[in-house]
């Protein structure tokens, strides 16, 4: 097989044939490989007189690419990939580069090219965002690894990428695992976003509102600030009508969210980290609980609580309309804070690891391609612009402005929200992490005066120098 293929992917399931013909389509010649050889040869047949070359074995596709080699991997993450690469090694010259494009854990990546890196083999760990339709039309793709395989790989990946703004929403993240690190706090980020609209549509169904009446304000917000492809596919999703019972598609669904696990490790990396990322904790929690189905069903009628409905004035009236822009305040406002959580993340962690991430380029890559896809994502690129240095996303200007002048409304639906019975988890975490921010004496004075009563781990005066520690000998207990 001749040397010809520009670049190669391996694993042919619907996202990876997706990439492969979104390579293809920008003029370049695409190798592919799946270890079901009739998964290969159906897509290439499928697609005849596109300049794909299918393999039927792996040094096949290997001897198909030409030099240096770029290998892209699309397959399950954890041992799969493992198993690809090993297989990739004895195949592959010193300079090759080989592309984990899937949905890996960081320490997983950085682990690979600690692995490959003596071999003399470039690995890169690039994150890749848009779902099917992103990877045929154009996805956000957030790439790591050495800075010597980004301008290998540019022309590639900014001709496949979206674009927002005439720019591609492509950029090299930093070393190592820094591009899936980032790739995993969009996700957990997009845990944080989902979480809260399904909160806000909850809202409007206790308040009364039928679905049609919510698409059609999804749909409304979505022609504003709030504009997102998560508000845009709500609209669309609440629209749908089942064509075997004629509810609403949302009515038959099972309320038991599934979930792949990089909520978990946003949440994990943030606890090492000490950082707090509540709302993006709260979202994780809520689809855990909400997978609880049989248990909840049991509680329901045992536990004491409100209706669970709003009172909301009659369809369309003045009230009605009131309560909806609140709610609408109480998402844009838990919306600015569930993305500056994993910004701050972020932020710790580039500083821990000597990553150098620009956050205002991350965002900028984000405004198009990714899931949480959004127009505030300009004013987030915009903030970090005007300031890299800046210390959290609250204090840029535009989003003082902004919660400011939502926080009445936020804490209005909140109070409503736990008075009805209904739960906010997302929400009142955001608002919980809001009035934290902004305190400035929060009552840990207390809790470390326990610390020290129990275990004598000390403490700070705010008459002392910041650093200086005591100890009070407190009274003994008894009982």
């Amino acid at each position: 097989m001749s040397a010809e293929c520009d670049i190669g992917l391996i694993g042919l399931a619907v996202m990876g044939q997706n990439l492969v013909l979104n390579i293809e389509s920008r003029g370049f010649r695409v190798a592919v490989y799946n270890r079901t050889l009739s998964v290969t040869q159906g897509f290439v047949a499928q697609h005849a007189g596109k300049a794909l070359t299918g393999a039927d074995t792996l040094a096949d596709f290997v001897s198909a690419l030409s030099c240096l080699r770029k290998v892209l991997i699309m397959v399950q993450a954890g041992a799969p990939v493992d198993a690809v690469i090993e297989q990739l090694i004895p195949l592959l010259e010193p300079g090759d580069i080989v592309v984990d494009c899937g949905n890996s854990l960081y320490t997983d990546t950085e682990r690979r090219d600690a692995w490959l890196t003596p071999l003399g083999l470039r690995f890169v760990g690039a994150g890749v965002s848009g779902g099917e339709e992103g990877a045929r039309k154009g996805p956000s793709i957030m790439p790591g690894g050495p800075a010597s395989t980004w301008q290998e790989l540019r022309p590639v990946f900014e001709a496949i990428a979206a674009r927002a703004e005439g720019e591609p929403c492509v950029a090299h993240i930093g070393p190592g695992g820094a591009g899936h690190f980032v790739k995993m706090v969009h996700n957990g980020i997009e845990y944080g976003d989902m979480q809260l609209i399904c909160e806000a549509w909850h809202l409007m169904r206790a308040a009364g509102l039928p679905v049609a009446q919510t698409a059609r304000v999804f749909d409304r917000w979505n022609q504003g600030d709030l504009q997102s492809y998560l508000i845009e596919i709500t609209a669309r999703a609440l629209e749908q009508t089942d064509p075997d019972t004629g509810a609403p598609v949302v009515d038959v669904i099972l309320d038991k969210a599934g979930q792949k696990g990089t909520g978990r490790w946003t949440l994990i990396n943030a606890a090492e980290n000490a950082v707090p990322v509540g709302t993006i904790h709260a979202a994780v929690d809520a689809r855990i609980l909400s997978s609880m189905k049989a248990l909840r069903v049991q509680a329901s009628p045992l536990l004491a609580g409100p209706s669970g409905l709003l009172a909301s004035g009659a369809p369309g009236s003045a009230a009605q309309e009131a309560l909806i822009d609140k709610i609408h305040d109480a998402l844009y406002a838990s919306k600015i804070i569930s993305y500056a959580q994993g910004l701050d993340l972020m932020r710790t962690m580039s500083h821990k690891k000597d990553w150098g991430l620009d956050l205002g380029a991350i965002a900028a890559l984000w405004r198009g391609g990714c899931i949480i896809r959004a127009r505030f994502l300009n004013h987030i690129t915009a903030a970090y612009r005007a300031d890299p240095a800046l210390p959290h996303l609250a204090l840029a200007p535009f989003f003082q402005q902004v919660l400011n002048r939502t926080q009445a409304s936020w804490r209005e639906v909140v109070g409503l929200a736990v008075t009805a019975g209904v739960p906010v988890p997302a929400f009142s975490a955001s608002l919980a992490y809001y009035d934290s921010l902004r305190s400035a004496r929060l009552p840990a004075n207390l809790l470390q005066a326990q610390r020290d009563f129990f275990g004598a781990h000390t403490y700070e005066r705010v008459d002392r120098p910041e650093g200086q520690f005591f100890h009070t000998q407190w009274p003994e207990v008894i009982g």
